[in-house]
């Protein structure tokens, strides 16, 4: 009969091994429970992190954007800035042009002035006398002179404000070009999405360059540019104004003057109907019956506008007649200006037949050609535009 031989091996007892199924049944149970916690936490990382990658994307895309947009404003406010500086740079060249050829046209009627000075020095003994016409010659060679000087001073203003302006003109064009890069740039930027072919990780993007500069100086920058230009442009335009004014003043004064006449004619009338009206009220106001003639506060009202507008007439009155009498002496002064050049032309040309006549001592009577006509006073040479307009004049 064969032996069952006996494996020397621990024996568990029946708890033991329900305790041992319960334990693994328990963990496994956990492990499942850890296992689907897991999973749904990174269901919801996934879903909150593909949101907030989506949302930080489209925001960044609408902050480019709306760069973009700035940028663009700033280019397009340089772009006018560049137009009306580019005009104000022609419009003051002209100007300054214009002021050269009133400057150039100076020096034909102040070598005139010279010349006949010149030649009355050369009277001999007791002709060597300070007339007026001498007095004369010597007023318009310091006027000439006076004016010479200013266009000369204008002229240099314009010089270096165009300088100035074209300065400022490579400012802003550096200042714009920069802007057209930037965007390039940000276009670039704005049109790339998660296919584009050209997207690759990059060494420490987040890093700062250097000569970076802060939001607030790129605006500080740019408004400093277009305020300066503006600055500039409004000087200019000033000096362009000054230069005008220097070139002719006279008539545009009594043009205005003529304007404030008519304003205070137009003024005068409008006053003197208020007046009738006030007398027409008055008036018909005397015509109530019995009691009600009575001063009430509309007569007095009325009577005092009565004698407002009596002291604003008669003020009106006397400043117009003030003015016309400013009108009639700028028209007086006007017309000694012109008869003083006829005189200095009629002088000139007696001047010149004298020397004329003097020119028998040193040349032979044969040959001996008069370059004035005695009798009709007319010149055989070419006159000068000054000598021709003061010969009308005359």
């Amino acid at each position: 009969m064969a032996t069952l031989n006996a494996k020397p091996s621990q024996r568990f007892r029946m708890p033991d091994w329900h305790t041992n199924s319960y334990l693994l049944s328990t963990n496994a149970e956990r492990q499942r429970d850890a296992s689907h916690q897991i999973r749904q936490e990174a269901r919801v990382l996934r879903n909150e992190t593909t949101n907030q990658t989506i949302w930080d994307e489209h925001d960044n895309r609408t902050r480019l954007a709306e760069r973009i947009d700035t940028v663009n404003r700033w280019k397009e406010m340089l772009d006018k800035c560049l137009t009306d500086l580019d005009a104000e740079i022609d419009a003051l060249t002209q100007m300054k042009e214009s002021a050269e050829q009133n400057l150039q046209a100076k020096n034909l009627p102040l070598d005139v002035a010279v010349e006949c000075l010149t030649l009355r020095d050369s009277r001999r003994d007791i002709d060597v006398v300070k007339d007026p016409v001498e007095e004369e010659l010597h007023k318009e060679v310091q006027i000439i002179d006076a004016t010479k000087k200013a266009l000369q001073q204008k002229i240099s203003q314009a010089f270096e404000k165009l300088c100035l302006l074209q300065e400022v003109r490579q400012q802003l064009i550096s200042d714009h070009q920069g802007k057209m890069e930037t965007l390039d740039i940000d276009r670039g930027c704005l049109s790339l999405n998660l296919k584009s072919p050209n997207i690759s990780l990059k060494v420490n993007p987040t890093r700062v360059p250097s000569g970076s500069s802060t939001l607030p100086q790129w605006d500080d920058f740019s408004q400093f540019n277009k305020n300066r230009a503006e600055a500039e442009m409004k000087g200019a335009t000033e000096l362009r104004e000054a230069i005008a004014l220097t070139i002719a003043q006279t008539l545009e004064e009594i043009s205005e003057l003529h304007e404030d006449l008519r304003h205070l004619e137009e003024d005068l009338r409008r006053k003197l109907q208020n007046l009738k009206l006030c007398h027409t009220r008055l008036e018909s106001r005397t015509c109530r019956p019995n009691v009600e003639l009575c001063r009430d506060q509309a007569q007095y009202g009325l009577t005092d506008e009565v004698h407002q507008l009596e002291t604003t007439i008669a003020a009106l009155k006397q400043k117009l007649a003030q003015a016309q009498d400013a009108l009639d002496a700028l028209y007086k002064h006007l017309a000694r200006l012109q008869a003083d050049i006829a005189c200095k032309a009629n002088s000139m040309l007696l001047d010149t037949k004298c020397m004329d006549t003097r020119r028998k001592l040193t040349v032979p009577a044969e040959k001996f050609v008069p370059e004035v006509d005695t009798f009709s006073r007319t010149t055989n040479r070419t006159l000068s535009p000054l000598k021709t307009c003061q010969l009308e004049l005359a």
